[in-house]
């Protein structure tokens, strides 16, 4: 499990320091409007890729499916590496191996998702995905650092370091990660005819798409996330326009002030920090708290803490929303990974995850949306808006906790006990 936390910990600071700084030199070689067109297709791409690893890693195994998507993802890095070298530079080679790498890349992130299920066990979730919610967060900011630091004159140094990265990461996966996917799944529906594989592909999809539960745990997770972006839509937009010049400290002779981009900075800022602070502390700061009273709690400060970024221009009552909106973060997330864990079904568990991941795409879409809509409604309008999304998170919440305990009350058969032991 540590090895798996780590190399999640690398491949989220990689993504984090490779992202923006790709787009940007897209930008330059190419002009924001096909730099644009580039990034959807990568989109695009990463989201078929990620149900075909999930389908994958259900019916070949875990660790075939990581060891494809992370080899893969290195060696194409490399090649990126290669051509923007002294000695090589290609733009088309450039996106062709960004996109082949970010590709790659997806196929691997539901096995790994599943993995992490599948060796734990539910006395141990908590613990978990609270480190692995530090562990992203940390990874978060450092990639943005290094990213940003290293971006104009080390270019190339970069985009080596991370290939080097990538290739220890894949080594590690081939020399010290063993299978975990349950024996009697893996290598099933094998059928070596393009149409039959397809079949199976498209069958196991259409048996997770039609589940009732996945369906609530995706919408939960979109109309969360649909918030949580908005620091970079409608929120960033609101401050950049909106937010006027303000005094933001007065210590004798020195009284920095603050624009909207630099306040949204200091409230991105203060909202990983906290988290890097506090997130390893989360079982002793709640852990009196029932993971019902964590989730609804977590949401409520979360939601709050949001409704306040979407109207107020006052710089430290942003500033106290950042640290209400974090607090209900740290609550809330590790348990509602927790409960996804417990509600899926172990023999589709790597395509449960690749579907339920659709909620970060369609959040972008929604949030897209929020921002043109936030032209015609007022900041308190878009505010409350945010509120009806926390309102109907909780609301189907409550509906997955009530579906959890029906489970929990069914007597397991003794096969699955067993094995629920042994893992």
């Amino acid at each position: 499990m540590k090895l798996r936390i780590g190399v999640g910990f690398v491949r989220k600071f990689l993504d984090i320091m490779l992202a923006p700084l790709m787009v940007i030199h897209f930008s330059h070689l190419y002009g924001a409007a096909t730099a644009g067109l580039m990034t959807f297709a990568i989109a695009v791409a990463v989201v078929g890729c990620t149900f075909i690893g999930g389908h994958m890693s259900d019916t070949l195994g875990r660790r075939p499916t990581l060891l494809l998507g992370e080899i893969g993802s290195a060696a194409a890095l490399v090649l990126l590496a290669l051509a923007n070298s002294p000695w090589w530079h290609s733009g088309t080679v450039t996106f062709c191996c960004y996109l082949l790498s970010t590709s790659l890349f997806g196929i691997a992130v539901p096995a790994n998702d599943a993995m992490m299920v599948d060796i734990s066990t539910p006395k141990t979730r908590e613990q978990i995905y609270t480190i692995n919610y530090w562990s992203i967060n940390l990874a978060f900011l450092l990639g943005s650092l290094v990213g940003g630091f290293a971006f104009g004159a080390f270019f190339f140094q970069l985009l080596l370091g991370a290939a080097v990265l990538a290739g220890v990461i894949a080594l590690i996966t081939l020399v010290a990660i063993s299978e975990t996917a349950p024996s009697d799944r893996t290598g099933t529906a094998r059928d070596p005819r393009a149409r039959g594989r397809l079949r199976s592909l498209l069958g196991g999809y259409t048996t997770a798409l039609r589940d009732s539960v996945l369906a609530r745990l995706v919408l939960s997770a979109l109309l969360i996330r649909s918030v949580e972006i908005q620091i970079s839509y409608y929120i960033a937009v609101r401050l950049s326009t909106d937010f006027e010049r303000q005094q933001l400290l007065s210590f004798g002779p020195w009284r920095p002030t603050v624009d909207g981009v630099e306040m949204l900075g200091i409230l991105r800022a203060a909202n990983t920090l906290i988290v890097v602070c506090l997130a390893l502390f989360a079982a002793w700061l709640f852990g009196r708290l029932s993971d019902r009273q964590r989730i609804f709690g977590g949401i409520v400060l979360f939601t709050a803490g949001y409704m306040v970024w979407g109207a107020s221009n006052v710089p430290w009552l942003l500033l106290a929303a950042a640290v209400v909106l974090t607090v209900g973060e740290i609550m809330s997330v590790p348990i509602r990974q927790v409960l996804l864990a417990d509600l899926v079904p172990a023999d589709d568990r790597s395509r449960y995850m690749a579907v339920y991941q659709i909620n970060v795409q369609l959040g972008m879409v929604v949030a897209s949306l929020c921002l043109a809509l936030g032209v015609l409604i007022p900041a308190v309008g878009m505010s409350l808006l945010f509120g009806l999304f926390g309102v109907g998170a909780l609301l189907i919440y409550w509906s997955l906790f009530r579906e959890r305990d029906a489970r929990a009350a069914v007597p397991q058969p003794a096969a699955v006990q067993e094995n629920t032991q042994q893992t």
